[in-house]
């Protein structure tokens, strides 16, 4: 089996992003550019000779220097509300055209309080939170990774910027724990859904586009929110393999090439399997779901009657021939029993 794409953090899901619902609900100090910008989709921009009242004009979460030495904290702190609860994984502090004013280290704590808590209730000493990222060096105009290793299911975090400056995006990467299923388990939902713990861990080929766009919310945006490969030049077809939230029988299947018009490819074959924990998905019994059938660009794909039943799995392969790119997945189907 023939893969490029390898096993990082980045290709899970960015479990606060603003797509998702991740909020930031507060910062002590956000006097040069507002804390909002730090869940904003896409890359930070820079506009030479931009400037507001308070300074210059910047795409990220920026505060003030700090001049007093009788503060209390030597921080700068935020509180964010994730889009979906989940496990991370893996964190990105991107300090894109933060140069001369970044901070010089980072820190974040994390807790799980189900509900909608206030700030208030957030910040009270009985709320109980983990330190999931030590205090650690960034660079400046870089994107700073950093790997998590905290196996509970988190709904908040506290991020602090030693001891003040600005950072571009925050990208919390893992995968989501929600209680959909247990709600829900009659009724039909996306399987492969990243709010629903879908994750892509595996892919051919992703040189154009992350194949974890395939199981973002809504349609995409622009090109690059969509799985697209490069350009093959000898044998073989490109796919990437889906682990379902949860196990079950998929019985409506949406396949939207939205935005690719002369890079989309030729057709599509999806097969399900499911796959025992340890099991390698080369020797699982993948199954066809879904025939070989030709594609358009640019356009959504719905099919129900020509699906075949693959009983009660947990992956999908979606193999795109011979190349090119697809923006959304859905996997639409109901809970069955665990693995």
């Amino acid at each position: 089996m023939n893969v490029e794409m390898k096993k990082e953090f980045t290709n899970l899901v960015d479990l606060a992003s603003e797509i998702l619902g991740g909020a930031v609900m507060f910062a002590n100090d956000e006097f040069f550019a507002p804390k909002e910008n730090l869940l904003k989709p896409g890359e930070a921009v820079f506009i030479e000779g931009k400037y507001t009242d308070c300074g210059k004009w910047m795409d990220g979460w920026e505060t003030r220097r700090r001049r007093s030495p009788r503060l209390v904290e030597d921080f700068d702190w935020c509180l964010l509300r994730l889009g979906s609860p989940g496990i991370i994984h893996g964190i990105v502090v991107d300090t894109a055209h933060f140069l001369g004013n970044f901070p010089s280290h980072c820190s974040i704590e994390a807790c799980s309080v189900d509900g909608s808590p206030d700030v208030e209730r957030l910040i009270d000493a009985k709320t109980e939170w983990h330190e999931v990222l030590p205090k650690s060096p960034l660079e400046g105009g870089a994107k700073n990774q950093f790997e998590i290793e905290f196996e509970t299911r988190v709904t908040h975090l506290r991020f602090k910027i030693y001891p003040d400056g600005g950072v571009a995006r925050l990208r919390i990467h893992g995968e989501a724990a929600t209680d959909l299923y247990a709600e829900r388990s009659a009724t039909e939902i996306d399987l492969a859904a990243a709010e629903n713990g879908g994750t892509v861990p595996l892919a051919s080929d992703m040189f154009f586009g992350q194949p974890g766009n395939l199981l973002k919310p809504g349609r995409a945006v622009e090109m690059s929110d969509g799985w697209e490969t490069k350009r093959r030049r000898g044998p073989g077809h490109d796919w990437c393999i889906i682990k379902l939230g949860a196990p079950g029988s998929i019985e409506r299947v949406e396949v939207d090439t939205w935005r690719f018009k002369g890079n989309y490819p030729e057709s599509c074959l999806i097969e399900a399997a499911r796959i025992e924990n340890g099991e390698d998905f080369e020797t699982a019994d993948w199954q066809e779901l879904l025939p070989n059938t030709r594609l358009q660009g640019h356009a959504l794909y719905v099919f129900v009657d020509e699906l075949k039943d693959p009983g009660i799995v947990t992956h999908a392969r979606l193999n795109i021939y011979p190349d090119g790119g697809v923006s959304r997945l859905r996997l639409y189907g109901k809970k069955g029993a665990s693995v």
